[in-house]
């Protein structure tokens, strides 16, 4: 199928009842989220990944990561059974779908599995998808993949349980900012609604995803805000910082513990874009990017090989700190 290269409104209809044909008509079938998955990722692939083993598909779950560990903050989600090593995901899938995926290199060690792969669908909602599925369920208008990947669901004629409702209500909060985005609609709330009235507990989902950390957590934040830099003169202006894995290791805090600081720094009234430069366990800077509006920040990452949406968009770096950052200055 030719992919659809407007994504400016809803997927096709077309898409769709191809993507419920490969989907129904198999048996088999191999899931797989972006590296260093958030919510949105985990939770959408979890989310259908148990969805589609009731309904007795055979279902493999992975992300391309050599380290590969679930991030603490999303152990609680169900479905985490059905995660395999890498390394034991099918070389070439008859089908494999993906999620939360903009390109096809944030598959990391799974990108050429997706590239041997018979069928592929991808179910995203970044703007800077390249359309790399033979099926592509994109629409850059949804809040959070996890608002596909219930219309998917509900289009396969399957149930949502508590499991599968935990799973897609943590991609929509983590998406929506807790519903705080712009991306908030009547028709999010009305998700929300329908995914609360299975029973699942908002108040614990909450509690772990945004109000729980090590104590070494709150030594690396000091270390870290000690360190940021105003720049008002650089666009709307530009407040940034760094976390390196020598800050981490003082305290045994592993790279995903550090994801929240972020929301820390943009809250500088001076700055529109806000910037953090995370080392990761390889020594490359995972560079998180966000902004108030005046600067879209995913035509800044992806032409720092990036991407993501408008207002949050992230790219990966192999030079110092310093150089990293004189790119994005200029680009900003």
């Amino acid at each position: 199928m030719t992919p659809d290269p407007r994504y400016g409104g809803p997927v096709p209809g077309r898409y769709w009842d191809r993507a419920v044909e490969l989907i129904s008509s198999s048996d088999e079938i191999a899931l797989a989220c972006h590296i260093s998955p958030d919510g949105d990722a985990l939770g959408s692939m979890l989310a259908v990944g148990l969805a589609l083993r009731a309904a007795g598909k055979q279902v493999t779950a992975s992300f391309g990561e050599r380290r590969f560990t679930v991030p603490r903050l999303l152990r609680f989600l169900p479905g985490q059974d059905l995660l395999v090593e890498p390394g034991d995901y099918p070389a070439a899938p008859e089908l494999m779908v993906t999620f939360d995926v903009p390109i096809v290199d944030r598959l990391g060690m799974l990108s050429g599995n997706a590239g041997k792969a018979r069928e592929l669908v991808v179910v995203d909602h970044h703007r800077s998808n390249t359309g790399f599925g033979t099926v592509n369920l994109v629409d850059p208008a949804a809040a959070a993949t996890a608002v596909l990947a219930e219309d998917l669901i509900h289009r396969l004629g399957l149930p949502v349980d508590r499991a599968v409702a935990t799973g897609l209500y943590a991609g929509l909060v983590t998406d929506t900012g807790s519903f705080r985005h712009s991306s908030t609609t009547p028709g999010v709330h009305a998700m929300a609604a329908r995914l609360l009235a299975t029973g699942l507990n908002p108040e614990e989902i909450a509690r772990e995803l945004w109000d729980r950390s090590p104590f070494g957590y709150l030594k690396v934040l000091g270390a870290v805000l000690d360190r940021v830099k105003l720049e008002p003169e650089v666009g709307g202006g530009l407040v940034w910082t760094f976390v390196t894995r020598a800050d981490r290791a003082a305290y045994g805090l592993p790279y995903d513990e550090v994801e929240g600081i972020i929301d820390v720094v943009r809250r500088t009234d001076e700055a529109d874009v806000a910037v953090i430069l995370k080392e990761d366990d390889d020594g490359a800077w995972q560079v998180s990017t966000r902004s108030k509006g005046g600067v879209d920040v995913s035509r800044v990452c992806s032409a720092l090989g990036g991407g993501g949406h408008t207002k949050a968009a992230g790219f990966t770096s192999h030079l110092p700190v310093e150089q990293t950052m004189a790119g994005l200055r200029a680009l900003l």
